[in-house]
């Protein structure tokens, strides 16, 4: 895009005030870093020197080097900090957990260095301070070298096995194995929409996962400063990673993809049971202005017989984009629209940005300023910066007071009737008309009293906002699950948030390119993520809408969303055959709810993510390690969406197993390649054999039993009231098809009654003959039927 085009869509999105108020802060900031720039620590040292001592502590232990020292700390028998001295020790923003039981350990010199080992992971330190890993068979897994620390800044390189594949680093527009590629730690708002390629984007997290043939690990590090994670791009055999400031800390988990998430997210946060409303469709658009625009949206899905779960309010609904604010000539009685809405079974969300306008004549600017909350320059005056509302403030969240500040004002909008919340533009991002498009590197934060600059608190101001958006609504409304979904964080989001995948352009590249970008984002810890479908920015045709629309269909977040400058993208507005289909999809997605719902009260104890790769099905085939064109939604369906326009068939790299068309039930087996159709009417969706897969129809339970040749199966169901913290049920269903037939056992856990009138079985593969419900004979044949509520169901085929 030329300089003149990017100041036409600049002038059309900001106007020409915005555009001088970037020119100015791009003045002033450049000012700022000049007039009060650092020269930072004068420490130097190359690598650690010669080791120099050992102790042991009730932990672990501590390596004392020339220049520095390294202490190891066993967390749990399989995860272990490690710590080399030398720049400031992070604050625990991205820790849920600080506190851990004793591990069983011992120490031991060897020839070749020092050894500390537990049950399941064994850490050797050499004397040069290069550290091997290895699990508890002897398989190593990581080899690091002594890292190198200079002005602050920190060097660490690790080596890379030839076959090695890498994962994570939060939100990236990269292949979903990253290696090869460099990346950077820093959040940031593109500017305008992303395609494949850019870097970095608004949620970069310091974790990654490593695969290899002996094993895979987890390494997260606890440091926010920008950062650069060389993958290989440099130099092939290894990773470099290069930090800016803070102190070398990381995380080391042994074990396979679920079990190393299972514990990372012990170690930074599970993600919370969202409310139940959270997984149906949501309808969104930067443009609805006025509570007449929102009945207008809402009639027309009720006049096209299409559901609908939530509706978003972008910038239009406040007063001159003052946070906290509401139009009350757009919006004259938003509590009234909130009821009206909520009687349909519909939430409003509302957007909520970390820009405060510099307005003496409202209250938030003033109370901000009068009680010290503002970010500030190092002499002291709060930070000025333009953004949607003109010049504005910004909430120093890193200070406790300041979150319990800015909390309290969510109950304007939650007596106003609104659900939840969609925070945007938290990385934080400004207008500049050049350079960075944050805070000045020199912004002053309290840092819980410690103090510290925009370096070090640019990646955790997304995170902290939200955890003070959190923590206010659970205070508040204590009787519901928070709702919030957030553009930009760090570690730990999870435990406070939902995310997307941000303003991506309307392209098949871009819709090929959202598979990677969540997947990684799930591995990353972040179990809830969608995009906009159809792409936040451009005009997609009908066929790439409807493409996206489809494969939104089976992610958490499934939210139709676009810019102010775009075309409308409600489902009726692309015609037919289009719009028949979307609907078919809108009701698939109501169907799907409990299998999902089910999915996340998983999510909430170990942190597996809903979207899931491939080789998550088998760690083991290598062939699946780089398959980042499809997915599993949970562990028995596998969508691949078509990601071409005018195609008539695509292929799948299918994991081992027998797997049934959702469509038809024809079968396929694998491991393999296979070719399936493509017709606009629908995507490829599989479904493992021996699944027993939960779907609604209002309130009907239709008990999908997808048969295998022989042997078990299994499936559960949670269920709850939907939102709260009250009593909830899972479901346990266990199955076995042997010669005798098929046998269904069914047990439960919890209070909860079982939220269906009816029950129903539906099989997949064979067709009964005769079923008998807890020994009493049900007259019936064929493939669905229905049974209500047993303990075991014996079916003949």
């Amino acid at each position: 895009m030329s300089f003149l085009e990017k100041t036409r869509t600049a002038i059309q999105f900001i106007g020409v005030g915005g555009v001088l108020n970037a020119l100015l802060y791009g003045l002033v900031r450049d000012w700022l870093e000049l007039r009060f720039r650092t020269t930072g620590p004068t420490g130097a040292w190359s690598n650690p020197g010669p080791l120099q001592a050992v102790d042991q502590t009730d932990t672990g232990a501590c390596w004392s080097f020339t220049h520095t020292s390294l202490e190891l700390t066993f967390l749990k028998p399989d995860l272990i900090r490690c710590e080399w001295a030398g720049g400031t020790p992070p604050l625990p923003y991205g820790l849920a957990r600080n506190e851990w039981e004793p591990v069983n350990f011992s120490l031991s010199e060897r020839p070749d260095g020092w050894q500390i080992q537990s049950d399941d992971l064994s850490v050797l330190v050499r004397g040069d301070g290069g550290i091997s890993f290895r699990d508890s068979r002897g398989r190593v897994l990581r080899e690091e070298h002594g890292p190198a620390y200079e002005r602050g800044s920190w060097s660490h390189r690790t080596q890379l096995r030839p076959e090695e594949r890498l994962y994570g680093l939060g939100e990236r527009a990269a292949p979903l194995n990253l290696r090869g590629g460099t990346y950077r730690m820093w959040n940031r708002d593109p500017a305008s929409t992303y395609r494949p390629g850019d870097d970095p984007l608004y949620l970069c997290i310091p974790v990654y996962m490593g695969k290899h043939d002996d094993g895979s690990y987890l390494v997260f590090y606890e440091n926010p400063f920008d950062a650069t994670f060389d993958l290989g791009a440099t130099d092939k055999s290894s990773v470099l990673v290069s930090i800016g400031g803070g102190n070398l800390r990381e995380y080391f988990i042994a074990g396979p993809p679920a079990h190393a998430l299972d514990r990372y997210t012990e170690l930074t946060g599970r993600p919370p049971l969202p409310p139940g409303w959270a997984l149906g469709y949501h309808q969104s658009r930067w443009g609805y202005r006025s509570a007449a625009d929102v009945r207008e949206i809402v009639e027309g899905f009720r006049g096209h017989d299409l559901p609908l779960d939530a509706i978003y309010l972008d910038l239009d609904y406040m007063n001159g984009c003052r946070v906290f604010t509401v139009d009350r000539e757009s919006f004259p009685d938003m509590a009234g629209l909130a009821r009206e809405l909520a009687e349909q079974g519909i939430r409003l969300v509302t957007i909520i940005d970390p820009g405060v306008k510099w307005d003496p004549d409202y209250d938030v600017f003033q109370e901000g300023l009068t009680g010290g909350h503002f970010c500030t320059t190092p002499d002291g005056k709060p930070v000025r910066a333009p953004v949607w509302p003109g010049m504005c403030a910004f909430a120093d969240f890193t200070k406790a007071a300041t979150r319990a500040w800015w909390g309290q004002y969510y109950t304007r909008l939650l007596d106003a009737g609104v659900a939840g919340f969609y925070h945007d533009m938290n990385e934080p991002a400004v207008f500049a008309a050049w350079g960075e498009t944050t805070l000045p590197r020199v912004t002053r934060h309290h840092m819980e009293g410690r103090h510290g600059d925009h370096n070090e608190a640019h990646n955790i101001y997304g995170l902290l906002q939200v955890q003070a958006a959190y923590e206010s609504l659970r205070a508040q409304r204590p009787e519901n699950r928070p709702f919030i979904i957030s553009r930009s964080g760090w570690a730990g989001l999870q435990r406070y948030a939902w995310t997307w995948t941000g303003d991506t352009v309307s392209s098949w590249e871009a819709l090929e390119q959202t598979i990677a970008t969540v997947l990684g984002s799930g591995l990353s810890g972040m179990a809830y993520t969608g995009s906009d479908i159809g792409g936040f920015s451009g005009k997609p045709s009908a066929e790439l809408f409807l493409r996206w629309f489809q494969m939104a269909t089976f992610m958490p977040l499934f939210r139709n969303h676009s810019a102010l400058n775009t075309p409308r993208r409600e489902p009726w507005t692309f015609g037919e055959p289009y719009f028949s289909i979307l609907r078919e999809f809108l009701r698939l997605r109501e169907q799907l709810i409990p299998y999902m719902y089910t999915l996340c009260q998983e999510a909430a104890q170990t942190g597996a993510p809903l979207i899931r790769p491939i080789f998550w099905s088998d760690d083991s085939d290598v062939s699946l390690w780089d398959a980042d064109n499809a997915f599993l939604l949970g562990n028995d369906l596998l969508v691949a969406p078509v990601l071409r326009p005018d195609v008539t068939t695509r292929e799948i790299v299918l994991p081992k197993g027998y797997w049934y068309s959702f469509w038809d039930d024809t079968t396929v087996q694998g491991p393999g390649r296979i070719e399936c159709a493509t017709p606009l009417t629908h995507i490829p969706v599989l479904v493992r054999a021996g699944s027993l897969l939960p779907l609604a129809d209002e309130d009907r339970l239709v008990l999908n039993i997808f048969v295998p040749s022989s042997g078990s199966g299994a499936g559960r169901l949670y269920s709850d009231a939907g939102d709260g913290y009250g009593t909830w049920r899972l479901d346990h269903f266990t199955m076995k098809h042997d010669t005798d037939g098929i046998m269904v056992n069914w047990q439960t856990d919890g209070e909860f009654p079982l939220p269906y009138a009816t029950v129903e079985v539906c099989l997949h593969g064979v067709i009964a003959k005769q079923a008998y419900v807890d020994g009493e004979t049900l007259v019936t044949s064929g493939r669905q039927f229905k049974v209500g509520k047993f303990q075991q169901l014996h079916i003949d085929v």
